[in-house]
């Protein structure tokens, strides 16, 4: 007999799942080296094929009280519950872990996929929003 187990822990781990195939997806039909907009692009793509609903370049103001004092744009917004930032470096970054926990927090959202496509292929990193 096959005991078969699944993580109850992992936040929107359906929806995740969704999300990293697309990203996969599109490195297998356009490989590396493009700009992050022809990723940006075909990811939106993607999502579309797999009747995703998403958000790009999503406006997000930072406020103390009423006044705005800085903004955020979002690579992607999906479904309301995820945000996607798209890189195209060999390695996450310090920075680009700072940039996306700085969007987790200013949102109130739980998780975030920063997603790479590296020469060698697709790399993702699950980022939770510790409330």
């Amino acid at each position: 007999m096959t005991t078969q187990l699944r993580r109850n822990d992992l936040v929107y781990p359906e929806l995740s799942y969704k999300i990293v195939g697309c990203a996969y997806e599109l490195f297998n039909q356009i490989g590396h080296g493009h700009l992050e907009k022809v990723y940006q692009k075909g990811f939106a793509a993607m999502l579309r094929t797999e009747n995703i609903s998403f958000q790009q370049e999503l406006y997000h103001p930072i406020k103390i009280g009423n006044e705005v004092i800085g903004k955020l744009y979002l690579d992607f917004l999906v479904e309301n519950k995820i945000i996607v930032e798209l890189k195209k470096d060999g390695r996450f970054s310090k920075q680009n872990i700072e940039q996306v926990n700085q969007y987790l927090k200013a949102s109130g959202l739980k998780l975030a996929l920063l997603i790479n496509f590296t020469s060698t292929g697709v790399v993702v990193k699950r980022l939770l929003n510790i409330i």
